[in-house]
């Protein structure tokens, strides 16, 4: 399935329901920092993100140093955010435990 990119309104308006996302200074992705208590919870965090990713076939750019994992999302085929990174990000958030 092909996903459009999202105009910099519809991008303005989902970042609003997430918490602690950033919009990259191009608009053509978000980024994240996860922290958490120690090693064995971010890759905890790492492997129920990883699940997520793979239901939805879109996959991060992150990387982890002990108990700090940082999230890049965006959709190369769209040159952009689309959908999907909204819905990955949002996914990501709950594996890190925040359910609001």
């Amino acid at each position: 399935m092909k996903y459009e990119k999202l105009e910099d309104a519809a991008i303005a308006e989902r970042l609003q329901s997430l918490k602690d996302w950033s919009l990259a200074p191009d608009g053509a992705s978000i980024s994240r920092r996860f922290v958490f208590a120690d090693f064995v919870e971010a890759f905890a965090f790492m492997t129920r993100s990883a699940l997520a990713a793979e239901r939805l076939n879109h996959h991060p750019e992150w990387s982890n140093v002990y108990r700090r994992v940082d999230v890049t999302l965006t959709t190369h085929s769209a040159k952009g955010l689309t959908d999907l990174d909204f819905r990955l990000a949002g996914a990501m958030d709950r594996a890190a435990g925040r359910r609001d």
